[in-house]
């Protein structure tokens, strides 16, 4: 009787393989770097931000309030993500955009404070930008893109890249 016990236990735990988050492929991306290299390229906040999913604090950032023409590119690698016509003053002390450029985009899954969102990364580098919800502009598409200013690179529209 305790070995019949003993292997449904075993078969039991051996069984349980947990399957509440399916495992992630991993993506290669175009532009590949090792940490240290990162590390030389970005500042101590941008190389949070984009290697780490890291988040600025609120209101403390250079493009919350910049309305000036241009586009915002990606720090790490230059890939062109947002325009400045489609940013909008959220009110959450971070860029916020109601769309970006798509194909640049890469969409993820995020679960880090235990629900999931939308986390938002650079399709070329895969650096972290910030996360999409739902609350934003309804005359538009009703997306909010809330992005960390350390993880951007504003060009202004009069300037050739």
């Amino acid at each position: 009787m305790k070995k019949i016990a003993l292997c449904l236990l075993i078969a039991g735990t051996l069984s349980c393989q947990g399957t509440a988050q399916p495992k992630k492929e991993t993506k290669t991306y175009s532009i590949v770097k090792t940490d240290s290299e990162w590390q030389e390229q970005l500042s101590d906040l941008s190389y949070y931000v984009l290697r780490q999913a890291g988040t600025e604090r609120p209101f403390s950032n250079p493009y919350n309030k910049n309305y000036d023409a241009g586009t915002y590119v990606c720090k790490g690698c230059g890939t062109p993500l947002y325009k400045s016509d489609d940013k909008f003053d959220s009110g959450t002390g971070w860029p916020s955009f109601d769309r970006g450029f798509d194909a640049n985009l890469e969409y993820d899954v995020d679960y880090k404070l235990g629900y999931a969102r939308t986390e938002l990364k650079c399709s070329t580098c895969g650096g972290h930008l910030g996360h999409m919800f739902d609350d934003g502009p309804r005359q538009t598409n009703g997306k909010r893109h809330c992005i960390n200013s350390a993880a951007l690179q504003f060009i202004p529209a009069d300037e050739k890249k």
